[in-house]
């Protein structure tokens, strides 16, 4: 930051639950520091029960925007003013803009996730692809996958397999037929047979679990493109064990970075420097790890 003036300094920040292990700060406040802009990213924990009254916080600390992750990312939809149209056909928000005390609410998972797939080698269209999960994230992957031509079948756990026949009937309506299968080793088994591109979209992995992986090692294999949304550890179980097997492998981090760049520009109105901001992720998550 230029001078860190109290009441010019602009806030920006991050709700979830947990936070703890979050490479959002470092990666915006280095940014902001790189523009000399006066602004201020900060992690806020949520529960639940408080995501009413945080938006209302939010709104009365006049803060310039804030990311959204898990696991707030559906139900803070009722809590805003106003729906960017692909946010609200995705039916989930990572990120919201404060204008004049309107709070708007916008999806970058979904273009920060394609553009982390393209700048890999992967183009969508006509491919075959496995999604695990069917919360926030997973919304906001499918639809851009659907909506960019490929094939998808969503696996979902038993628990939770209402979202993903919702989701699953919310692109077939809107695109093309999309699959909901329910969880389990028999039906992941199935569903990778002739799969191109597998996405773990649920936080299965994730820092302080990384022992854990949504899927069983020896059903990963050469050919296999996995991407883990998963950013804590860099590298998953699943990315090591899919690198093992001779599989091409995309880190969170990746998506991590464009949906924050995205973020980062409808807060500032200034180009996001994308090299420093992932450089500054990964050093965080060195750091900590």
């Amino acid at each position: 930051m230029s001078s860190c003036d109290a009441g010019k300094t602009k806030l920006c920040g991050i709700i979830g639950d947990p936070l703890e292990h979050t490479a959002s700060p470092a990666m915006h406040n280095a940014a902001f520091r790189e523009l000399g802009l006066d602004y201020l990213y900060a992690p806020f924990p949520v529960k639940e029960a408080e995501l009413g009254k945080t938006v209302t916080g939010m709104k009365a600390l006049n803060v310039r925007g804030f990311n959204v992750t898990l696991p707030h990312k559906v139900a803070i939809m009722r809590f805003l003013d106003k729906l960017d149209p692909l946010a609200e056909n995705i039916g989930a928000v990572n990120t919201v803009v404060n204008k004049g005390g309107i709070l708007t609410g916008y999806n970058t998972d979904a273009t920060g996730f394609l553009q982390a797939l393209k700048e890999n080698g992967v183009e969508p269209a006509a491919k075959n692809m496995v999604i695990i999960g069917a919360g926030g994230a997973a919304r906001a992957i499918s639809f851009i996958l659907a909506q960019n031509e490929a094939s998808l079948t969503i696996l979902n756990q038993q628990s939770e397999f209402d979202w993903a026949r919702e989701l699953a009937f919310r692109l077939s309506r809107l695109f093309q037929k999309a699959k909901a299968v329910v969880l389990n080793d028999k039906n992941l088994a199935s569903a990778l047979k002739g799969v191109d591109v597998l996405i773990n979209a649920t936080s299965v992995g994730m820092k302080p679990n990384q022992k854990e992986s949504p899927v069983p090692a020896k059903l990963l294999k050469r050919g296999l493109v996995v991407f883990d949304i998963v950013y804590n550890p860099p590298k998953t179980k699943l990315l090591k064990e899919a690198e093992a097997a001779g599989a091409k492998t995309i880190s969170g981090i990746d998506m991590l970075v464009w949906q924050g760049a995205l973020a980062f520009e409808m807060w500032t109105g200034q180009k996001a420097p994308i090299e420093l901001m992932k450089k500054e992720a990964i050093k965080a998550l060195k750091h900590e790890n």
